[in-house]
């Protein structure tokens, strides 16, 4: 069980029998009275965001959350399908569950899974770094004058980001999935 002492940026805590990880905290100490915990909460299963002030003798329960690696498999209308990769059981997240995920899902990609409750997959956490090729990309033009030093591109996954202009169609590069930063070009 936590206290509001205990609450910081990304902790994850059981309000009213739902997951809420805060976004933003702020410690105020008046001049008299209880410590006040302002605190930026958003649900972990529906995405809604809320602020809520808490004193200092308020509890929150642990969340019953588990990760298990899982296999991409494959998305079909807005349901991405994954694998447990040691029971082979299979399971399924929304479009809205995964957010901008998808934008870095690949093929047969070993992702961990978060479950709620031993049964109820709510998100997924990637590996920080994916490599993903470059399917469309622009021609630079040599002397192009524009000030920038990068140019737009469109990876296999539909995802669009600036690259430096060396960058070609066909090339794969690495993208930090944190950001959606271009990294550097790999190796096949």
């Amino acid at each position: 069980m936590y206290t509001a002492s205990d609450l910081r940026k990304g902790l994850k805590v059981q309000i009213d029998g739902d997951p809420y990880i805060i976004i933003d905290f702020e410690f105020s100490k008046p001049g008299k009275g209880q410590a006040l915990y302002r605190t930026k909460m958003r649900s972990m299963i529906s995405g809604n965001q809320f602020t809520q002030t808490y004193r200092s003798n308020d509890k929150f329960d642990k969340p019953d959350l588990e990760e298990r690696t899982m296999q991409y498999l494959y998305s079909q209308d807005d349901e991405f399908h994954f694998m447990d990769t040691s029971s082979y059981e299979q399971i399924f997240l929304t479009r809205e569950q995964l957010g901008d995920n998808i934008n870095f899902l690949k093929d047969n990609m070993e992702v961990q899974v978060l479950f709620f409750g031993g049964d109820r997959p709510i998100d997924i956490s990637l590996p920080i770094f994916v490599d993903l090729e470059v399917t469309r990309a622009d021609p630079w033009v040599k002397g192009d004058t524009s000030g920038t030093d990068t140019k737009p591109v469109t990876v296999e996954t539909g995802f669009q980001l600036q690259v430096p202009p060396f960058v070609n169609e066909g090339d794969k590069i690495q993208i930090d999935t944190r950001s959606g930063d271009y990294m550097t070009r790999t190796k096949d």
